[in-house]
């Protein structure tokens, strides 16, 4: 049986954005499909119900909860990226840390000769390496 594990972000109001947010910054992000909530319905009418977006071979899923949390995203998990040279990777921190963090900030930590960690205006937590 096959089983596929894919990543999945609650936002609460701001899915669409977050996801076009994403696939701007990568040139194979792309939109795979959005099911929205209808109008009389216990959420806005239009808001993202489930939708899925996929970066290179990684499928992510996402969703408007109507939920109100008292919980949000957590830097402990992260999604990571391989970038093919420093200036990909010096330019998806600034833009991913644009309204958001930086927990730390590109530079050669040993494990990595340039490697940056920052959450972005979602809360949602990047670690850009370079390959």
């Amino acid at each position: 049986m096959n089983k596929t594990v894919t990543p999945f972000l609650m936002f609460e109001g701001r899915a669409e954005e977050a996801m076009n947010f994403y696939i701007s910054l990568f040139a194979d992000g792309r939109i795979d499909d959005i099911k929205r909530y209808p109008a009389g319905g216990a959420a806005k009418a239009g808001s993202v119900m489930t939708a899925r977006f996929t970066i290179g071979d990684q499928t992510f899923m996402v969703t408007d909860s109507i939920v109100k949390h008292e919980f949000t995203f957590t830097p402990s998990m992260s999604i990571f990226v391989e970038c093919a040279d420093e200036a990909e990777l010096a330019d998806r921190a600034v833009t991913l840390a644009d309204g958001g963090q930086v927990y730390m900030p590109m530079d050669n930590y040993g494990f990595s000769r340039k490697f940056a960690w920052v959450g972005d205006r979602f809360g949602v937590s990047w670690q850009l390496n370079l390959q």
